[in-house]
């Protein structure tokens, strides 16, 4: 069955399993260093060049929206996207995330930045991730999402493989960590020719790689003053 048709699809070796060994060494290496960084006061808690702890999809486990390595891989996988989803495609964002033992995903559906997403094993530990087929179940009420309790389908990726989904139709989840770390990235993306893709490009940052800071703002350059 298509994606189209089943709303998902696993993609293996999506990015060569070396590259994403190198990418998951370097976002370990980035957590060590913003850690660092926090905790001897260099740079403020609050300040978020360097990933953050305080997400609140999964509190103190380091993210980082838009780190620039994640989304050169927005652009890198962007081609496989279109051709397995028949689908011309607007990039939106990277989400990264090293998850630590105990780590909880709770059931959920994703805001409009995210009509087609995957999600990349980049290493560590294996966790796998349950995605929900029917569209119809998990729904929002009152500002709140009320989780569906169907069983799901169980989806193990090894490093460089991904899970192609659409994260705003298919409630999706990850149960409790029993692993020490695992290194996942969230790509990002629009479909074209919907109501949101073309005024969203970018998740309407003024380019790819610019924190969440600028979002929806305007840049004055010098040649415009």
């Amino acid at each position: 069955m298509s994606f189209r048709k089943k709303g998902y699809l696993v993609i293996k070796k999506a990015i060569d399993p070396k590259i994403a060994d190198f990418v998951y060494k370097y976002f370990l290496l980035k957590r060590k260093v913003a850690r660092t960084l926090f905790d001897t006061n260099f740079i403020s808690p609050f300040t978020n060049y360097f990933g953050v702890w305080n997400d609140h999809q999964v509190m103190n486990t380091y993210s980082h929206y838009a780190d620039i390595a994640m989304e050169t891989l927005l652009t890198e996988v962007k081609p496989i996207m279109e051709k397995m989803s028949k689908t011309k495609l607007i990039p939106t964002y990277s989400f990264a995330r090293i998850y630590k033992k105990g780590d909880i995903l709770e059931r959920h559906k994703d805001r409009f930045s995210c009509q087609i997403s995957t999600t990349v094993n980049l290493g560590g530990d294996p966790w796998p991730i349950f995605i929900n087929p029917n569209k119809n179940e998990g729904s929002v009420k009152n500002d709140s999402y009320v989780p569906s309790k169907a069983k799901g389908i169980q989806v193990n990726l090894k490093p460089g493989d991904m899970l192609m989904y659409k994260g705003c139709e298919l409630e999706h989840w990850r149960e409790p960590f029993p692993g020490e770390n695992c290194g996942q990235v969230f790509l990002h993306y629009n479909d074209e020719k919907s109501a949101t893709g073309k005024d969203n490009v970018y998740d309407r940052r003024y380019h790819l790689g610019l924190p969440s800071w600028f979002v929806g703002k305007k840049i004055i350059k010098q040649t415009d003053i």
